[in-house]
């Protein structure tokens, strides 16, 4: 890939045969990997990072267009055009979602400017990711992760891997090692710097803390970071309810756009009031530009789950993935005096025999729980959305039942 300026050249793109569900996956998983990075680059500043996010985002680029084409292919009627309208909401969707990521990204490039309280309110379980690409004396180049055992040992986990200009987005157990390869690695903190040194020879440089003064400020902070976890998790909705044909998922995801909506207004206050006493004002610009950005990715949900909500159907193309995978998304209401109306849920885990794990609690008074950030005790009329295998999903569905 060619670079001028710190940005991927656009590169001509020629038809040619596509299987547009191959294409659709890559697209959604290097969405999901694009908002991942683009936000620890943020949080972190980290300009390589930052730079990985612009090599997606050129690549993402290739893929709409590849999937565009093949979609114009596929359209040989009136009916089929009617069907292949929500596959190109899909894809038009993570292409916005590839261009939010990217304008993140360029914060962190461009200078544009953060205040350090953004790194102070990560919390502390919050897992941490880098890159390294792995040297010639890595004990780690030549083996299959599934060798290394990585996360087993350390609990990092590598969540990606770019070998020149191809990516890796899922890699398995059988994936191998080669020197050269950048490894995108995910974990707790303490895990981060022994794996980190022994993938590339250097020591981890941890990124030093400092504390808001501004209460404002850690307002708005606070208010950015929860909106990134409602548009990240409004995205994985979005997905599910579309593989799913779920409608209760797709009203959820627009739920979740309705409160990013609402939590940006406020966060635009907070940012507005804490310019008046912070010393150096321009310094919250990249703060206006995450808000913006964020909201931008729960926008895109909406447009991906949109052709569920005007029930226009689901396309082949798309029932072939859902039958590919191995787990579902449940939405389900606990009904008062149900087996889950006050059970225990700790890091997404319920108390119960069913193995299925909740992702987030929907609760009238409090709005949306996410589980992996808290534990938390299920009372009647909480709207749960779960993970699971379809066997679970029924006896989940059951317990929330009176």
């Amino acid at each position: 890939m060619n670079m001028f300026d710190g940005e991927p050249t656009p590169v001509r793109i020629k038809y040619e045969p596509t299987n547009v569900k191959d294409v659709l996956v890559e697209m959604k998983d290097t969405a999901e990997l694009l908002i991942d990075l683009a936000y620890s680059a943020v949080l972190h500043r980290n300009k390589d990072l930052a730079t990985e996010v612009l090599r997606l985002e050129a690549r993402m680029d290739v893929l709409e267009m590849r999937a565009q084409m093949a979609i114009m292919m596929a359209a040989r009627s009136p009916d089929d055009a009617e069907q292949l309208v929500p596959v190109m909401g899909i894809v038009s969707a993570a292409d916005m979602i590839s261009d939010a990521a990217g304008d993140i990204a360029k914060i962190v490039l461009d200078d544009i400017g953060l205040p350090e309280a953004m790194r102070a309110v990560i919390p502390e379980a919050t897992e941490t990711l880098v890159q390294g690409a792995v040297s010639e004396d890595s004990s780690y180049a030549g083996r299959t992760l599934k060798n290394i055992d990585l996360e087993s040992v350390t609990g990092v986990r590598v969540i990606a891997i770019r070998r020149d200009d191809e990516w890796i987005l899922n890699p398995g157990p059988r994936t191998r090692i080669k020197t050269g390869d950048v490894l995108f690695l995910r974990g707790p903190e303490i895990g981060i710097p022994d794996v980190y040194e022994t993938i590339t020879g250097r020591a981890y440089d941890r990124p030093e803390v400092d504390t808001p003064d501004i209460e404002d400020l850690e307002r708005a902070v606070n208010t950015i970071l929860h909106m990134k976890n409602l548009s990240e998790f409004a995205v994985d909705l979005a997905y599910s309810s579309v593989l799913f044909n779920s409608e209760g998922l797709a009203e959820e995801v627009r739920n979740i756009e309705v409160e990013v909506d609402a939590l940006e207004s406020r966060f635009e206050a907070w940012t507005l009031q804490a310019a008046a006493d912070a010393p150096a004002p321009v310094a919250l610009r990249g703060l206006i530009h995450l808000g913006r950005a964020t909201e931008v990715i729960s926008d895109a949900a909406v447009d991906i789950s949109d052709g569920v909500i005007r029930d226009i159907g689901v396309h082949p193309v798309i029932q072939m993935a859902v039958e590919e995978s191995d787990e579902i998304i449940t939405r389900i209401e606990v009904e008062p005096g149900s087996d889950l109306d006050g059970a225990s849920v700790v890091a997404g885990v319920p108390d119960t025999d069913v193995t299925m794990s909740i992702i987030a609690i929907r609760r009238p008074a409090d709005g949306w729980i996410l589980v992996g950030d808290a534990d938390a005790t299920i009372h009647s009329g909480d709207v749960l959305i779960a993970k699971g295998t379809r066997t679970a999903a029924d006896g989940f569905t059951d317990l929330s039942i009176a």
